[in-house]
């Protein structure tokens, strides 16, 4: 994770921490205050600073209800998650047998928790203003997207069905390709097919999830070929 993250932590006990699932801590007979829960708590108010900081400087002209509801975009547990897969962390948590059966750690609200607490790992080691830094990196393609869109962004198959229709292309196809996890907390993977060709990829806790996320990251694709 440090090597993603392209820092050394100076307290490497920190970055433990933060990989630390409240399961992996019942498994084996540890405090459960040695998992990643309280570090998630700071996080989140970590996150809404560093956001809404940068919300602020870029959108002068934007009111408190439309920052807002811009910034609930993009601290959401769904965007987190997002780009908590695209850094690689639910590969580097500590969970207990039972949420890994089950796939728990690709989950939303796995990801998303582990995310906050890691942020709030590097806000402790490293401080606040090389956290905001950090933070903006992570986030730079989520914040591209609402500056160039002026606003909270669209749903993304709206945008993604926009985006096929002005380049003559067929509309796009949805089709779930696997599911782990249990019945009531499955993890869905799901691919966009464009002219029959796979565009996208993504994973959610519900279908209309992993959807959104097959079509961010077929934006992301198509919008590179325009």
């Amino acid at each position: 994770m440090e090597s993603v993250l392209g820092f050394p932590f100076r307290d490497p006990s920190l970055m433990r921490l933060a990989l630390v699932h409240p399961s992996y801590c019942n498994e084996n007979g540890l405090d459960p205050i040695e998992s990643y829960e309280r570090l998630e708590f700071l996080g989140d108010a970590v996150l809404e600073l560093s956001v809404s900081t940068e919300l602020y400087r870029r959108f002068p002209d934007a009111d408190e209800g439309e920052l807002t509801k811009i910034r609930s975009s993009l601290v959401r547990r769904e965007t987190l998650a997002q780009i908590a897969r695209r850094i690689g962390l639910g590969g580097c948590l500590l969970v207990g047998k039972g949420v890994e059966s089950t796939g728990g750690r690709q989950q939303d609200s796995v990801l998303a928790a582990a995310f906050e607490a890691l942020i709030a790992a590097v806000y402790l080691d490293q401080g606040n203003e090389f956290t905001r830094q950090m933070v903006l990196r992570l986030f730079d393609l989520e914040l591209d997207q609402v500056e160039q869109a002026g606003g909270p962004p669209e749903n993304p198959k709206s945008l993604l069905q926009e985006l096929v229709q002005s380049q003559g292309l067929n509309p796009p196809k949805y089709r779930t390709v696997g599911s782990e996890g249990p019945d009531h907390g499955p993890v869905f993977t799901i691919e966009v097919l464009v002219n029959d060709q796979v565009v996208g990829t993504g994973n959610g806790g519900k279908k209309s999830d992993a959807e959104s996320a097959a079509a961010r990251a077929a934006l992301a694709a198509l919008s590179g070929n325009v």
